[in-house]
């Protein structure tokens, strides 16, 4: 990693430390402490050679802060669901000492403080879980990564697609893949979801294996990816698809003892001047379809003009 990329990593965890303090009511250093201690693991797990830019270093940082935000939520509602228990405890033994001839005020006074207390931390620890809550879903909605396959997802492809289409006009040819593995619903009606979603991540695996560092893959949604090949002709988008057709189609998953065999469907499409995301992916599914259409296990282009 260059010296420039770890500055940006460090101005990007910098940022997040001071959102992360900002969002506390009553900060310390412990706290402090906790959060580079975890930031060191998250850098620590960056690996180099399977992130193709700062920018997925800094979403797989932030993706990070979001998952240590969860196992925060999830500890505070372990450690909610044990007061309430305990508070429950506390308050069935306060009634059965009022049933008793034997009267022991000063304990049962000892019990009212500790069951106050008890509702106290209760109370806190639900305003806490809200709080949480609510970071995570922001955390969430902020996100360039997707959760599931580790790659950019939608909303990155929309902010990419409409800087691209702003330019207007591009100096290099730029073209664009939407992939949809073929019948995947039928996978999944066999072999249940967790072995869709595995198929989801391997396929992903391949794909940002077999691009080159200045190329794109995003989740386009469900089963479809989008690719995004710069600075490369027709003859160049069509043998890069014609190998990750190979790639997949050769490659097997297996799971729970099974071997499943995956294909794709490739629908590709030209940059042209003036271009609309909209006009970009429309043309690029028309030309996914026609491989459907085909086949399946292939790919088709689709130019201006449905030339």
């Amino acid at each position: 990693m260059k010296k420039d990329d770890l500055k940006s990593l460090v101005t990007q965890m910098y940022h997040e430390l001071l959102d992360n303090i900002n969002s506390q009511k009553e900060p310390n250093k412990e706290q402090v402490i906790t959060y580079l201690q975890d930031a060191i693991i998250t850098i620590q797990n960056i690996d180099e050679e399977d992130i193709d830019s700062i920018e997925h270093a800094k979403l797989a940082f932030s993706n990070a802060y979001k998952e240590i935000a969860n196992k925060t939520l999830s500890s505070y509602k372990n450690t909610n669901n044990r007061f309430e228990k305990l508070s429950q405890i506390h308050e069935q033994t306060v009634q059965s000492c009022e049933n008793q001839l034997i009267d022991m005020p000063s304990i049962k006074e000892k019990f009212n403080e500790v069951q106050n207390h008890m509702q106290q931390e209760v109370a806190r620890a639900n305003q806490v879980i809200s709080e949480l809550t609510t970071q995570v879903k922001e955390l969430e909605n902020s996100s360039n990564l997707d959760a599931l396959t580790r790659i950019f997802n939608r909303r990155a492809l929309d902010t990419y697609l409409k800087n691209i289409c702003d330019k207007k006009k591009l100096e290099h040819e730029l073209h664009i893949l939407l992939l949809d593995i073929d019948d995947f619903k039928k996978i999944n009606d066999k072999y249940g979801h967790i072995a869709g979603d595995k198929i989801l991540i391997f396929v992903a695996k391949i794909l940002r294996k077999a691009l080159r560092d200045g190329d794109k893959v995003f989740r386009y949604g469900g089963e479809e990816f989008l690719i995004v090949l710069n600075r490369i002709d027709a003859n160049t988008c069509q043998r890069i698809a014609g190998r990750i057709l190979k790639l997949v189609s050769s490659n097997q998953l297996f799971y729970k003892g099974q071997a499943i065999n995956v294909t794709m469907s490739i629908g590709a499409t030209l940059f042209f001047s003036g271009d609309t995301p909209h006009k970009l992916i429309e043309r690029a599914d028309k030309a996914l379809y026609k491989s459907k259409r085909s086949g399946k296990n292939q790919m088709h282009m689709e130019l201006k003009n449905g030339l």
